[in-house]
């Protein structure tokens, strides 16, 4: 059936406010079930964890039904899903302790298309170790991430490789299966950077060929909050720092502190709420997400194709890459304007998008772009329409010309 957008925008409170919201890639707005989710939490007594009170157990329930609903999400289990407040500090706290089984000699492989979040945490578990760091890297011309140079790359002192399934910056998704596959013939383990990927399609963790998959429930309608997944016997093997007397079982030896319960409830429903996306989806909730995650992304590759189709008309506009595979993601440039410039006469219009590198940093250092302010993202998620696709070229043709006549 037909993609039914009106139902799908009716569940976006912010939507009303009248903005095009075109950076998802920098966060989506929040569905309405998730804010209510997170209000009936809060209005509801809770405590901390305990078995001893009802306020306790409720708390234990919210966190079991978290990790239960990402894991459905990601194709994991639910006893290997760890939460925390943001996917740079999941990815900090897993190379921290990787990084401790490190010496001198051995090898951590990342990528130049990489947002910075699975990059620096690697490089600075790898100098803190003595360990070397070598560099995957991208083609300049189509923003293609080869999967072939990691036969190179990868040896027997590899202890990890760190990529990502979505390039948050020009959308390229990179053959991650073949390059677990090569990785894994070393016994090297795998760190898949999903923020970017999970909102726009189904996700298995075992298909990736991931050892570790994080992601960020803010880039797929939820809250504030992240979730790395893995197999359990996976952090088994692991010993963080923690604080001796926090518990030492798996997940929770990984999670610091007193969760935010209200907004675990929030990442629940958004998980539920994309289980939905398909309305004549049946059968396990799993099942319903692969569903509508399916529905969303051809969605949203037809908006896709339209915003291609329509930059590459626009005269001075110069798009970044041209991946065979992408996310609904597109970086480009206004000859004459700076991005920021470009992003502020867009947002004077009511247009929402991004400017600068994104965290992207090994990009658009690479692409010599980040002295000149990098580019202008654009990122469609599931409740944009084609009118506000052929809204943003429009506006951004005047753009355009308001900068040919001032240059004139």
């Amino acid at each position: 059936m037909a993609f039914d957008i009106a139902r799908i925008r009716a569940a976006y409170p912010a939507l009303t406010e009248g903005h095009v919201h075109l950076d998802g890639a920098g966060g989506t707005q929040t569905a309405a079930p998730v804010i209510e989710a997170v209000t009936d939490a809060m209005r509801t007594a809770l405590g901390n964890r305990s078995a001893g009170n009802l306020p306790g157990r409720r708390s234990l329930e919210l966190v079991d039904a978290a990790r239960a609903a990402v894991a459905d999400l990601l194709g994991a289990v639910p006893d290997g899903v760890v939460l925390g407040p943001s996917a740079t500090a999941l990815t900090y706290t897993l190379a921290r302790t990787l990084g401790t089984t490190w010496r001198p000699g051995d090898e951590v492989v990342v990528s130049r298309l990489d947002h910075d979040a699975n990059v620096r945490p690697w490089v600075q578990a790898a100098e803190a170790a003595g360990a070397t760091v070598r560099w995957a890297e991208f083609d300049e011309r189509t923003g293609e991430l080869p999967a072939g140079q990691y036969t190179d790359l990868v040896g027997e002192r590899t202890r990890l490789v760190a990529v990502t399934a979505g390039s948050n910056a020009i959308g390229t998704v990179p053959d991650v299966p073949a390059i677990a596959k090569t990785a894994h013939a070393v016994g090297a383990l795998v760190c898949v950077d999903g923020v970017h990927s999970v909102p726009h399609g189904p996700t298995d963790l075992d298909a990736l060929g991931a050892d570790f998959l994080v992601t960020s429930a803010y880039k797929w309608s939820g809250p504030h909050l992240a979730a790395m997944a893995a197999d359990p016997a996976r952090w088994e093997r692991l010993r963080p720092a923690k604080l001796r007397p926090s518990s030492d079982t798996v997940p929770d030896r990984f999670e610091y502190g007193t969760p935010s319960f209200p907004l675990l409830a929030g990442v629940t429903a958004a998980v539920d709420h994309l289980a939905g996306l398909d309305a004549a989806a049946t059968g396990s909730r799993r099942d319903r997400l692969r569903a509508g995650l399916a529905a969303a992304q051809a969605y949203e590759e037809g908006l896709l194709a339209r915003l291609l189709d329509g930059l590459a008309a626009l005269p001075g506009v110069t798009v970044l890459g041209s991946p065979a595979r992408r996310c609904p993601t597109v970086s480009f440039r206004l000859a004459g304007v700076s991005p920021a410039a470009t992003q502020e006469a867009l947002g004077a219009a009511g247009l929402c998008l991004s400017s600068g590198d994104y965290y992207a940093y090994e990009y658009f250092e690479t692409m010599r772009l980040r002295d000149t302010g990098g580019a202008v993202r654009a990122s469609i998620y599931h409740y944009n329409t084609a009118d506000e696709v052929d809204r943003l070229l429009t506006e951004l043709d005047t753009v355009a010309a308001a900068a040919g006549r001032m240059a004139g």
